[in-house]
């Protein structure tokens, strides 16, 4: 009966290399999950409202591109966005409250309401109006983007 037990093998042994290759991946995962998640907390803490305000006014602005591209240059087409363009206006020296008291920052937020007040005061009736008022205000938009990313 002891020669049956010698003559039997030993069992396999089985290498750690698949137990630290999945204690690898798993240690990869919660990396991961761990920073999307560090990330998302330190994004939820930025202030919103400046890019927002920007959004706003620029899809208003592709609105009245789009109304010439269109050809509805209407007074009824125009206006509202117009208006949504000057009331987004009122928001800019509060929602880039770092540079609320720069003087040319003022200036140029004030010189985006002229522009817009200008042309609703006296609407754009026709497309090459309307493209007249939109490169008016694109230009009182670029000044302050170039003042502010310099």
């Amino acid at each position: 009966m002891s020669d049956l037990n010698a003559s039997s093998p030993a069992p396999p042994r089985r290498g750690n290399g698949t137990r630290y290759l999945f204690m690898a991946l798993l240690g990869l995962v919660v990396g991961v999950v761990a920073s999307v998640m560090i990330m998302n907390a330190l994004d939820a803490r930025k202030d919103k409202y400046p890019e927002a305000v920007m959004h706003v006014m620029a899809a208003h602005m592709h609105a009245l591109k789009d109304s010439v591209t269109q050809n509805r240059c209407a007074a009824t087409d125009v206006i509202p966005n117009l208006q949504a363009i000057r009331t987004m206006s009122n928001d800019i020296e509060p929602a880039f409250k770092d540079m609320r008291d720069d003087e040319k920052f003022g200036k140029y937020a004030s010189d985006l309401r002229a522009a817009v007040d200008a042309s609703l005061a006296t609407p754009p009736l026709n497309c090459p109006g309307v493209q007249a008022a939109a490169a008016k205000l694109g230009e009182a938009c670029e000044n302050c983007h170039k003042y502010v990313h310099q």
